[in-house]
């Protein structure tokens, strides 16, 4: 026991629960450093070729993943903030629960966390979310992303991963 009295597991599972936070917030940074410099640096829709693979294009969404319903007309600015606003508070609840051996899911939700809260800002602060990743094979695009949704589509993948792995993960948090 310490002196005041919290264990040392306790004050062990804290910091735990804080450094996925952090994770979380390394996320938003990154990802909020890396647009603004997309944003200021680079001319709409005019490629700069990375590799032959790679390009950097800044591009605008208004709508979700793969610009769903970016024509909508502006209501679709609130819906998907008041659903990544949800998600995440849920998220960060679930991450706050988890215990210290359960790294690889809390990994993931961390890496969603600060994914979903990147885009969030975008989509309040700007109205649209900013987009500069351009990945394509020849004349084959795969549509346009950022930092935020890289972290969201590794964490999604890390949760199913550790849903084969962690199979017992469900039945304990």
């Amino acid at each position: 026991m310490l002196e005041s009295g919290v264990s040392f597991e306790q004050a062990a599972q804290r910091r735990s629960r804080v450094f996925w936070l952090l994770v979380a917030v390394a996320v938003i940074v990154v990802d909020q450093i890396s647009k603004y410099f997309a944003d200021s640096m680079l001319g709409y829709a005019q490629p700069h070729t990375v590799l032959p693979v790679l390009d950097i294009t800044l591009h605008y969404n208004r709508g979700a993943a793969f610009s769903f319903l970016s024509d909508a007309g502006g209501w679709q600015r609130w819906f998907f903030s008041v659903i990544a606003l949800a998600v995440s508070a849920y998220i960060a609840f679930w991450l706050c629960r988890l215990r210290r051996d359960q790294w690889l899911l809390s990994l993931a939700l961390a890496l969603v966390l600060g994914g979903a809260l990147g885009n969030l800002w975008d989509r309040l602060w700007y109205g649209h979310v900013i987009d500069f990743i351009s990945v394509h094979w020849g004349h084959h695009y795969f549509p346009t992303f950022n930092v935020a949704d890289a972290g969201i589509s590794v964490g999604a993948v890390l949760l199913l991963i550790d849903m084969f792995v962690n199979p017992e993960t469900e039945k304990s948090s």
